[in-house]
Order: C-alpha cells, then structure tokens, then sequence
C-alpha cells in the first residue's frame, strides 16, 4: 500500500471512531506509524515524502542483507533484525525503532507480509505450592551513565502457586556456571526447591533438537541430577505452558529496566 494511500486510510478510519491499535491492525502497520502520519496535515504529509525520496539513510548499506532475512524468513520481526544487524553485520548505530521503521518500508515496498508462526504447546494447569518454579531470560539496550549504550542480560523465576518473583542481572551473555549459580541464589531467596522447573529451550539447557527430543548441556545435566528437580522444557515464548515467567520478562523490560541508566551491577536493585 502506498504512503499516501496509508495516509488518507489512518484519517478515514480516525473520522469513523476507529482506535490507533485498531487501525494498525486493520492496515497491518505499526501503531507508532499510524501515530505519526496521524498527526501530519496534508501539506505536512508531502513535505514528509518528498523528503523521503531524496535523503540516504543509514540503513541503505544492508539493503540487500535485510531483504534477504526478509524473503528467508518472513516472520523476522524488527526487533530481530536489529539484533542481526549487531550480531551478523557488526553494525550497531541506530535504535531498534530505526530498524523497525525501516523494515515496515521494505515490506511495503516489496511486498512482504509479515507471516506470523504457528507453534504447538501444551496447557500447564494451576499448580499447589512447592511444585513448580518458572525460569526464563531476557536482554535489554540501556544508557549508561558513561554516556553509551550496553545490553544487559538477566534471568527470571517465579513459582506458579504465589507469583513471588526473583531477577538476577549480567552485563555479558549467560554461562551454564552462571545458570547454576544463580539458581542456588533463587533456591535461597525463595527458601526451598520446587519439585519440577519448567525452562525456555534455551542454549544452556538445550544443545539440540531431534523429533522433539530435547538434550541438556552436560553441565547442567550434572547439576539438575545432583538437585533432584524434575524439568519441563517447552517452546520459546509458550504462554501456555509458562505464561507467568513471561509476564515477569515483560515486567522487567517494559517497567522496571525502562527509562533507566546503568552504572554497575552492584547497585542494581
């Protein structure tokens, strides 16, 4: 769909009551897009796409490369290309909102729709005290008081009887001694062991998949056996099977780390 034809739906539908999420929806583009264009007068709209069609960006150079993720794998989200893009490229100088913006235009004007993945799980019910903790791990870009940007890493547990939450922080990427290590901590801060752990397919649990047969890394395999904990490996973002860690990661990423700036790990709450 053209810019200005996406332009004068965001008005139309705003005229008939319609919300910004639901216009998003109906139009399949991002809310911040139907935001933005929202705002702009029809003079304002095409000083914006002239402006559009004459400035480079930073982006341009992994044209190709994106396009490429895009057409591979037509689910990738914005974020994930941002993530590639460090990973992969080695390019880190624009935000994930700058990826995002500029991955809805390559859809746009290529005409890939993003495809959303259909995954198979199973319904854990509600559980008694003492029988099952949820662990899972999240990552998110801060400020820091150097005036710079770091990723910071952390793992969460809550048990799915009480809710009671504990979160641990790194400042590089998880080891398996640190999954240990910070497991006792949790163990410690809740006052006891729950009988069964269920866990993300994560690289410190999982080293690789078969017919969905699942293999933990030895390290850890040693230290659940010495612990006695039984284990429940499931799907990566599985609301079914452990909506409640997740709920606890978009806590921490979306309210409590927000709008922080990192000095040290020692004086992380």
């Amino acid at each position: 769909m053209e810019k200005l034809t996406i332009y004068n739906e965001i008005h139309r539908l705003r005229r008939e009551g319609f919300s910004n999420s639901a216009i998003a929806r109906k139009l399949k583009i991002s809310r911040n897009r139907v935001i933005d264009y929202g705002k702009m007068t029809p003079d304002e709209f095409h000083l914006f796409a002239i402006s559009l069609q004459s400035r480079s960006k930073k982006l341009d150079p992994f044209r190709e490369k994106i396009l490429e993720w895009l057409k591979e794998h037509p689910d990738l989200s914005g974020a994930q290309v941002f993530d590639w893009l460090q990973e992969k490229e080695n390019f880190s100088s624009v935000t994930e909102g700058t990826v995002r913006n500029y991955v809805n235009e390559l859809r746009e004007t290529y005409h890939i729709p993003k495809v959303l993945s259909e995954r198979e799980y199973s319904t854990v019910p509600e559980l008694p005290m003492g029988q099952q903790l949820q662990v899972d791990f999240g990552q998110i870009r801060v400020p820091t008081t150097k005036g710079t940007h770091m990723r910071l890493y952390f793992i969460g547990f809550v048990l799915a009887h009480s809710r009671y939450k504990y979160i641990e922080w790194l400042d590089r990427p998880f080891r398996a001694k640190d999954l240990i290590q910070m497991h006792e901590n949790a163990f410690r801060f809740f006052g006891g062991m729950t009988i069964e752990i269920v866990y993300d397919q994560e690289r410190l649990l999982a080293v690789s998949e078969n017919a969905g047969d699942l293999t933990m890394t030895t390290e850890f395999t040693k230290y659940q056996q010495a612990r006695k904990f039984k284990v429940h490996l499931c799907r990566k973002s599985d609301p079914e099977s452990k909506g409640k860690i997740e709920q606890v990661v978009k806590y921490v990423k979306n309210n409590f780390a927000k709008n922080r700036t990192f000095d040290n790990l020692i004086d992380c709450p």
